[in-house]
């Protein structure tokens, strides 16, 4: 959606800072909470200030008690062997592997995550996490604990910061997308057993000892093919309304009873070969 279709001319007054900490309180985000949030600007309407303004909104009503999440994924860094969106040829694979210059929290682009999570990872204060494709940022009391060591075996499973927003008893902010962006269902995905769960050799530019290498490692071939659905039997079921956001619709939800559903769900409606994830193509 471009900038201007954002602007509706019948609106009294823009979004602002003021006015986003006003519409997330009245969703239930309250101070001291740990959330993970997903989020797409475009859905919110046009806001004073665009994607700092909403960083800003977050952090006022969560507060440095609580503790602001967000999914800052590089996934470009990844073995280009995999990439569908858009795949490159073969004969450039080499190339990618021996060039692609190494994840470094501090300068490495998000991909695909949008202009908030980009503006949030530039905060004062903000930690990211070490894992060089499916990196996680957080800022707050428990930041150091959820970015803590996660190494690129962990991804999104056990040992990933979205296991310890589980431990944490956490919750997940979707501000105008649905469950087919809620990176938590790959932690349901990873604890789930089901017929044609498998695990692919990738790789990514590193710093080993100061040294880039091109290092590869054990992930799950996950799939976010079908969470929309899981997502929406999970409303149906808890009998959830979402709440409104600026112009986008805001869900929020505690992360761990998610889930644990989403383990269920997934073993009952899986079956087969996985189709590969949109969030690991290149």
């Amino acid at each position: 959606m471009t900038e201007s279709a954002t602007i509706d001319p019948t609106q009294p007054r823009p979004h602002t800072v003021t006015s986003l900490a006003a519409d997330l309180r009245a969703a239930g985000v309250v101070p001291g909470m740990t959330v993970l949030v997903h989020s797409a600007l475009s859905k919110l309407g046009w806001v004073v200030g665009g994607p700092v303004a909403v960083v800003q909104a977050l952090m006022q009503v969560i507060t440095p008690d609580g503790t602001l999440m967000m999914p800052t994924h590089s996934t470009s860094n990844s073995d280009p062997r995999y990439w569908s969106n858009p795949p490159v040829p073969e004969s450039w694979w080499q190339v990618i592997r021996d060039e692609m210059p190494a994840y470094d929290r501090a300068i490495t682009p998000t991909r695909g995550m949008g202009a908030i999570v980009e503006a949030f990872r530039t905060f004062p204060n903000v930690i990211r996490s070490a894992h060089p494709a499916v990196s996680f940022a957080a800022w707050g009391a428990h930041a150091q604990r959820i970015t803590y060591d996660h190494l690129p075996e962990q991804d999104v499973g056990e040992g990933s910061p979205l296991a310890h927003l589980y431990d944490l008893d956490g919750y997940v902010l979707l501000l105008g997308v649905d469950h087919g962006n809620n990176t938590s269902l790959h932690l349901s995905e990873a604890r789930a057993t089901f017929p044609g769960k498998a695990w692919t050799i990738n790789g990514a530019a590193m710093l080993v000892d100061g040294v880039r290498q091109w290092v590869p490692h054990r992930i799950l071939d996950f799939s976010d093919h079908d969470f929309a659905d899981l997502g929406a039997d999970y409303e149906r079921e808890i009998g959830y309304t979402p709440a409104r956001v600026g112009f986008a619709e805001a869900r929020l939800v505690r992360q761990r009873p998610l889930v644990d559903y989403g383990v269920t769900w997934i073993e009952r409606h899986r079956g087969g070969r996985l189709v590969q994830s949109t969030e690991t193509a290149g």
